[in-house]
């Protein structure tokens, strides 16, 4: 899935090589960690619990504790509620609709229904 990451930028190219991953545990794997500090790409993934054990465990084989750039994880929970109050729309949870082109305009409409709620509550 990795290797897949393509980041579209203003102009050019999609870039195959972003500055950080932000991932939730389930992507904490020594695989992914390995890919990405290969192509130079910061890993911001909390540990596993028990991958700190085990590490701790080993004791000085173990390793060094994995950072993690609590700040950037913020920014990754931001966008986390916002596919989540895109996914509470039905037919974009379910991907009733196969063609693209209909995804994508329930995507358009869904985030424009978004941005109108939160625009109405910002004006007093």
């Amino acid at each position: 899935m990795l290797a897949k990451v393509r980041v579209r930028g203003p102009a050019g190219r999609p870039c195959a090589r972003p500055d950080a991953v932000a991932g939730d545990k389930a992507c904490s794997s020594r695989g992914n960690r390995s890919h990405l500090r290969e192509r130079d790409i910061k890993a911001v993934i909390p540990q596993k619990r028990d991958q700190a054990a085990n590490r701790k465990k080993k004791g000085s084989r173990g390793g060094r504790p994995v950072a993690h750039d609590a700040e950037l994880y913020k920014e990754r929970n931001t966008v986390e509620r916002l596919i989540n109050k895109l996914k509470a729309w039905r037919g974009i949870a379910t991907r009733f609709d196969k063609a693209p082109e209909s995804y994508l305009a329930g995507l358009h409409l869904r985030a424009s229904m978004i941005w109108i709620k939160d625009l109405t509550k910002a004006i007093p």
